[in-house]
């Protein structure tokens, strides 16, 4: 395992970071990702990337209602692992008591609530990377800042990040932050990845000029850059959220899958290792969030820390990108 810092802090992180999103209660009705994989199911994978030397553990309050940050913590605890070794990422926004007045959002009462819920369900008293998963536009941003910052000072969080917002709402953030004195994000979590490179314009270079830790979401595009376009599988048969994150944009991702379907083949690795070789040979990148449903894909994402592609390679893989509307809400 390879290892970097997150972004200006002195933690050492894994350059693979363990999407837990896929842990927690299966079956719909239980969360937006019925595919999820529950404690039994769950326990190999999480094994295996110990062994692989995996440290850095991203869930949220929201995956699987709870149940993620409850298989992720019961996991840490079954294995005995140094709580000062490893690096868990949880994550407050999304409605967690729908249809209920302060069920949700980045209020002040819900992130001093919803800390205290995390911690409770993953069994640790403090989190290192507390992370808003979106931003509230329905809040006083200062509101927002203050309350982070006050998590941090009571000992609950060792940092704070953001994750899926415009550029310059996360400048705008910081400059709050700094301006009280307040706790300023150390990481940005936003989605980035062959079919979805919108962030290039102006997020990454903003994380880059600041030192900010990048740690993109769905490097793989649900799995969208790991197979063949148009082909099922088990998961892709019942996930709703992928359609609805991707399937606008069908036309324009299937040139580009296509061609990293055949650099791939090429190049005698899987599409997935292609696509994760592509998104580390980028210098701004810390580590991306694999979520993992296999050991073997887990190891497949480990082994694409040491495959380097050549400048012929990461050209022809970006080549039929074009610009993509959705660069705000995903």
């Amino acid at each position: 395992m390879k290892y970097t810092k997150l972004g200006t802090t002195g933690v050492d992180v894994s350059k693979i970071c363990l999407g837990c999103m896929s842990f927690g209660k299966p079956g719909k009705g239980n969360g937006v990702f019925p595919w999820a994989k529950d404690y039994e199911d769950a326990k190999p994978i999480f094994k295996r990337a110990i062994e692989l030397g995996i440290n850095y553990f991203d869930t949220a309050n929201v995956y699987q209602m709870g149940t993620s940050e409850e298989i992720t913590g019961r996991l840490i605890k079954e294995f005995g692992l140094d709580r000062d070794e490893i690096v868990v990422a949880t994550k407050v926004h999304f409605d967690m008591r729908p249809g209920k007045p302060n069920g949700g959002g980045s209020s002040r009462k819900n992130i001093m609530a919803e800390i205290d819920h995390s911690l409770k369900r993953l069994g640790l008293d403090y989190v290192d990377l507390y992370q808003i998963h979106r931003l509230d536009h329905n809040m006083a941003w200062e509101e927002i800042m203050e309350a982070l910052h006050d998590v941090v000072k009571s000992g609950k969080a060792r940092y704070i990040g953001a994750s899926t917002m415009f550029a310059w709402e996360f400048e705008r953030l910081q400059n709050i932050a700094e301006k009280h004195g307040w706790t300023k994000f150390v990481s940005m979590q936003n989605q980035y990845n062959l079919i979805y490179r919108e962030e290039e314009r102006e997020m990454m270079p903003l994380c880059q000029d600041r030192k900010i830790a990048v740690v993109p979401w769905s490097p793989l595009a649900g799995g969208r850059c790991t197979r063949p376009w148009g082909t099922q599988t088990t998961r892709s048969k019942i996930d709703d959220v992928s359609p609805m994150v991707w399937g606008a944009t069908d036309n324009q991702d299937k040139k580009v899958v296509d061609t990293l379907e055949k650099v791939a083949k090429e190049h005698g690795i899987s599409m997935a290792q292609e696509a994760l070789a592509w998104i580390l040979s980028k210098p701004y990148v810390t580590a991306p969030i694999v979520g993992s449903t296999s050991v073997k894909h887990l190891e497949e994402a480990v082994a694409a820390l040491d495959i380097k592609l050549t400048e012929d390679e990461i050209k022809t893989l970006e080549a039929p990108y074009v610009p993509h509307v959705k660069t705000g809400a995903f």
